[in-house]
């Protein structure tokens, strides 16, 4: 018998028999067991009864457990941490396993640490004068190494206390430095400070180049490492004071010493011992003979490091501030500087490259060099407002090609461009000697008539100066006065391409364009390479090339080069010098240059002036020196009517009298006596040949041009009074 209970309350009467027995033994849907996603989830607010009936859900506050909640605020927190170690410490492993790999990687871009070495100080190259003494010092290493004992030790200590504090305390690297500098640069938004070691940066000197990228930082980093593993601090200090660069081509602090003071690195004081340490954070900035008050800035700066660093007292301080005692050697113009440049854009094709201190003999003349330096630049400074002209060059040389004075620039200080060597210029008249040679070798002769007329070439009209023409005249009056329609006329007859043959020949190497402008001098050159053209006139027509390299010999006497004799040989017939000699000297004498003068000596050369008045060069001769002058403006403007006869023959003339004093007088080759008798000789030819008598070919013969269609510079002297005498002018 089974009792139950109706859903609801109602009752189920009991049943009997078979039939009831199946009945309960059936199942109903209550009976089967659900599915797990059919289950009923079970409610917290529900519980069964005693007799199985479940109540209805009720209200139930939550019971707090305080101690399980505590235990479990702990267990998030262990767990927390142990993520942090954890990820801490694998994120730790692949920051070393990728440190490692950047060193390795820098590493196998470094020489092998066995094989490195200090490098050997670079060569050092003495140019000396043709009588022995050291004119300049060229090379990274002018300066000998000195002893850090032999040293004041406030010098060092400048160095420590402006550049790296710690260099007694770290290994090579500074890491409170370096986050110093990186906050100083963040705070400045920008590179403010360095965080380099004193060891770093002589890594860097000695190994490294000087470009900024991580890998080059990196490599300094490890080089710095293994100096100071290999070297004592003395030791790298030593090194560094020997190796770092200060400014205007001195490394170390023997050479900065004596190129800024004047004096040994041994004998510094306090004050430049602080301006040397200054001038590492910039050399080329604060070098003192460039910018000394940017050098005394910065020095100021130093000796406050060294006072708060104990090196020195406050009193020693403000003592070296107050009354600083440099005495810096000034820049100055310098131009022998540009004779060592020169020098040293041939070395290598003499000699090859520079691995031992070398000493250059030259053939410049100290004495000749100052006196270029001094006229060119006193000249300048009295004269260049006035004609708008703002620079200048000199280069004289002896008949054989030996440079003795060579200025490329009023001031190398200012302007390193050798305006001797590099510069190309429109020479204008100057190179009518090349034309006139040239008509000289076709049969002409110095006597010979041409006509002073307007001209025409296919549209081109030359002009003469003054714009006036003269009529008849000889070739020596033409080239006197610098006659442009003559010129050309000459130039188109003999060939401009013949033209510039000669001038090759003569020793012009820069490109000349055969046209009939080219009488006029409308192909540029350098001055240096028409001085040599020149030459020849002075040395009875021999073929020279310049040079200022005699001999280069190793510090121990080694001779490594020897300049041969030239083999250029006869280029201009003796004969033919002579006739462009006499033709020249009439230049001097009454023609455009006849300012120039040099007392006892018999001179020649040739005037020009460039279109627009751009140029203006003079080049004279003696037998015993050719001295070339150019005068204009480095951006090609006109100058204010600056021509040859100007401002070049007076430069001209101020250098050769002083360079030629107590010089004995030598003819030049071919003369027959001084310019006052071969201008008579020629006066009197002129003479006998009146208006309609017969002419001899090439023209009609007439005197010499009046004073009223001359210009007046056309004659002075003993020679202007002889011919106002002899043709009434």
């Amino acid at each position: 018998m089974a009792w139950g209970r109706k859903k609801g309350g109602g009752r189920r009467e009991p049943q009997f028999g078979l039939a009831a027995s199946l009945a309960e033994l059936r199942l109903s849907p209550q009976d089967r067991v659900p599915a797990a996603d059919e289950r009923p989830k079970k409610s917290p607010s529900r519980r069964k009864t005693d007799d199985g009936d479940d109540d209805a859900p009720r209200e139930r506050k939550p019971r707090v457990n305080r101690a399980s909640g505590k235990r479990k605020s702990r267990a998030r927190s262990r767990a927390g941490l142990y993520r942090l170690f954890y990820w801490g410490a694998v994120l730790g492993l692949w920051a070393a396993i990728a440190l490692v790999g950047v060193v390795a990687w820098v590493g196998a871009h470094l020489p092998a640490i066995q094989a490195l070495e200090i490098p050997k100080r670079p060569p050092t190259i003495q140019i000396a004068g043709v009588d022995g003494s050291v004119l300049a010092t060229r090379g990274e290493m002018a300066g000998a190494n000195v002893s850090l004992k032999d040293l004041p030790p406030y010098l060092p200590n400048a160095f420590i206390a402006i550049e790296d504090r710690r260099f007694y305390s770290h290994h090579g690297i500074d890491p409170l430095g370096i986050a110093r500098a990186a906050v100083a640069n963040i705070l400045h938004r920008g590179v403010s400070q360095g965080g380099s070691t004193l060891t770093q940066q002589l890594a860097k000197n000695l190994f490294l180049t000087q470009e900024r990228t991580l890998q080059r930082k990196l490599q300094e980093v490890e080089l710095a490492l293994w100096l100071e593993r290999k070297h004592s601090k003395a030791e790298i200090l030593e090194l560094y004071l020997n190796r770092v660069y200060f400014g205007s081509g001195a490394y170390g602090v023997e050479a900065a010493a004596q190129r800024y003071f004047g004096k040994s690195a041994r004998n510094v004081t306090i004050a430049e011992a602080a301006m040397l340490a200054g001038l590492v954070k910039s050399p080329t900035r604060l070098a003192p003979n460039r910018n000394p008050e940017g050098a005394e800035k910065r020095a100021q700066t130093v000796l406050a490091a060294m006072a708060d660093a104990k090196f020195i007292t406050e009193a020693q301080a403000q003592a070296s501030i107050g009354h600083p005692s440099y005495n810096v050697k000034a820049v100055g113009a310098g131009t022998i500087n540009y004779v060592a440049d020169w020098i040293g854009e041939v070395l290598d094709d003499l000699v090859g490259p520079i691995d031992q201190n070398i000493v250059v003999e030259t053939s410049i003349d100290p004495k000749l060099q100052s006196i270029a330096e001094t006229t060119v630049i006193d000249e300048l400074a009295a004269k260049s407002v006035k004609f708008n002209v703002s620079q200048g060059a000199l280069v004289a040389m002896t008949p054989d090609g030996a440079v003795r004075a060579m200025v490329g620039g009023r001031n190398y200080a200012e302007s390193q461009f050798n305006r001797a060597v590099t510069a190309k210029r429109q020479p204008g008249s100057a190179f009518k000697p090349f034309v006139y040679l040239t008509a000289i070798e076709a049969g002409l002769t110095p006597e010979t008539i041409r006509q002073d007329a307007p001209l025409d070439v296919k549209g081109w009209k030359p002009e003469n100066y003054g714009h006036e023409y003269f009529g008849a005249v000889t070739l020596t009056q033409a080239l006197a006065m610098s006659l442009n329609t003559v010129a050309v006329r000459l130039g188109l007859e003999v060939g401009a391409k013949n033209v510039i043959r000669t001038a090759h020949r003569l020793g012009i190497s820069s490109k000349l364009e055969a046209n009939a402008s080219i009488a006029l001098g409308t192909s540029e050159v350098t001055l240096t390479e028409l001085v040599g053209a020149y030459a020849p006139f002075a040395n009875g027509g021999q073929g020279v090339a310049p040079h200022v390299v005699t001999r280069i010999r190793t510090a121990d006497g080694k001779v490594l080069y020897e300049r041969p004799a030239d083999q250029l040989g006869q280029v201009i017939d003796p004969r033919n010098v002579a006739a462009m000699n006499t033709m020249m000297q009439e230049t001097l004498l009454s023609g455009t240059a006849r300012k120039a003068e040099i007392p006892g000596w018999m001179a020649a050369g040739k005037t020009g002036t460039s279109q627009d008045f751009r140029d203006a060069w003079f080049i004279g001769y003696t037998a015993n020196l050719v001295t070339g002058v150019w005068l204009g403006n480095d951006d090609n403007s006109p100058t204010r009517k600056a021509t040859g006869g100007g401002l070049p023959v007076e430069v001209w003339t101020r250098f050769m009298k002083a360079a030629h004093q107590g010089v004995p007088v030598v003819a030049l080759p071919g003369s027959q006596g001084g310019g006052l008798f071969s201008n008579f000789a020629q006066a009197t030819s002129q003479i006998s040949a009146p208006t309609g008598a017969p002419l001899p070919a090439g023209g009609a013969v007439r005197p010499a041009p009046t004073r009223a269609s001359v210009r007046p510079e056309a004659a002075s002297g003993l020679d202007g009074w002889l011919m106002d005498r002899l043709f009434g002018r």
